[in-house]
């Protein structure tokens, strides 16, 4: 069996910037009270031009470069997003097909916020079994264009964005592996987070967007409850699994939907909040790109270094979870 580790990090952020002070101009609400209850100053958001697949293609070339390699090296494409070019084909072929990369297998996957981290497990079993020797996981949003700007509620939170990783196979020997995943869903809890509109139980209709039914709803108190227990037992399943304690653990790098949930895991654990990784201040909640995103910033920036012990961890709507205990 070969293991596989991360070669490169790469992550992609719009120009456009919106800041507390912009959406107190379009929502009831303010500076202050954003702050207070999710940690997020500003968010970035697309331009006109830019679908997903277009943020996707400049954070997988920055992947690609630090790793090395070119898009002729990847053996697959598995992209993450709830905010699609388009229903069909899949954003993982406009992807394979900007990259110039040879006709590999490429999908999208759907797992909300937990995207990353699913799609990395899935790499990782790949590697694992000799299926492929490379792959690039891609988690990606422009969910501006999905937000609901008359809802404070969910229009505070998300912004656009894109983060990558190329996932190789590790030579023998090498400090750099990925150890395990830890993957689940409770689709009891679906009603916690969606959009309702749009698929084939509810058809896109001039009724469903005259009721904003195509846009996210979200139960944010009940999601908050349930973010801080899932991420706490897979952040403890991965721990325990490769006999480990939260102080061996050199960074955290969860997903970013609110300070106080990353706040609560953190503590839960020992881990001071100096040791993870926290960026929502800058881009708020970006779906499956926060981890990818925050995990590229902190390794750019030198504060992830090869050989150190780092936990992925991640939730979201279906509900969905994840944590990824890897050796950078």
């Amino acid at each position: 069996m070969y293991f596989s580790k991360i070669a490169g990090t790469g992550s992609y952020l719009p120009e456009k910037r919106m800041t507390n002070h912009d959406l107190e101009k379009i929502v009831e609400t303010s500076h202050d009270w954003i702050i207070e209850r999710t940690g997020i100053v500003e968010r970035r958001i697309a331009g006109p031009s830019e679908a997903t697949s277009d943020l996707g293609l400049k954070a997988a070339g920055r992947a690609l470069e630090m790793a090395n390699m070119s898009a002729k090296d990847i053996d697959s494409i598995i992209f993450a997003t709830v905010s699609p070019d388009q229903p069909i084909p899949s954003t993982a072929c406009f992807l394979q097909n900007s990259l110039g990369a040879r006709p590999i297998m490429a999908f999208d996957l759907v797992a909300a916020c937990s995207g990353f981290v699913y799609g990395l497990s899935l790499t990782d079993q790949m590697i694992k079994t000799g299926m492929i020797k490379t792959g690039l996981v891609v988690g990606a949003e422009v969910l501006s264009r999905i937000v609901n700007y008359e809802d404070r509620d969910t229009c505070i939170l998300f912004g656009d964005g894109a983060g990558a990783a190329i996932v190789t196979r590790a030579e023998e020997g090498e400090p750099s592996k990925i150890l395990s995943h830890h993957i689940h869903s409770d689709g009891s809890l679906h009603h916690l987070f969606e959009t309702i509109g749009g698929g084939t139980r509810k058809p896109l209709s001039p009724e469903v967007i005259e009721n904003r039914e195509h846009y996210m709803k979200m139960k944010g108190r009940e999601i908050f409850k349930h973010a801080v227990r899932t991420l706490t037992q897979c952040c403890e399943e991965a721990i325990q699994a490769n006999g480990f304690s939260g102080e061996d653990i050199d960074w955290l790098v969860p997903h970013q939907a609110n300070i106080r949930i990353l706040e609560a895991v953190a503590k839960s654990f020992s881990i001071p909040m100096e040791k993870v990784i926290v960026n929502i201040e800058k881009y708020g909640n970006t779906s499956a790109a926060t981890v990818p995103i925050a995990l590229d910033e902190a390794v750019r920036d030198g504060r992830i270094k090869r050989g150190q012990l780092v936990l992925l961890t991640a939730f979201g709507a279906g509900l969905t979870s994840g944590s990824s205990l890897l050796r950078f």
